[in-house]
């Protein structure tokens, strides 16, 4: 593999993680705020969001991962991937 392709695997590897661990604090997010639903992952953060800025579903699902990690800046702030999902 050259080294072009190499940076790209490793680039595309880093936002796979990246929105992993999004998707696990959507399931901590969603038993903080004691969802009555079966709402998880990626679901739990537009909800969230939605609820807290009052959010259309729209602007929140054409939110790349990357928004929806600034807009959970302080949300994210001290919190750690839990154990078992490392």
């Amino acid at each position: 593999m050259n080294e072009r392709n190499s940076t790209r695997q490793q680039l595309r590897q880093a936002e796979g993680n990246l929105a992993y661990v999004l998707e696990v604090f959507g399931d901590t997010l969603a038993k903080q705020q004691a969802y009555k639903s079966d709402l998880d992952g990626l679901d739990a953060v537009r909800y969230y969001l939605m609820q807290k800025h009052h959010w259309l579903p729209r602007e929140v699902n054409s939110m790349s991962y990357a928004d929806l990690r600034f807009a959970l800046i302080e949300e994210l702030a001290g919190w750690t991937l839990p154990a078992e999902a490392r």
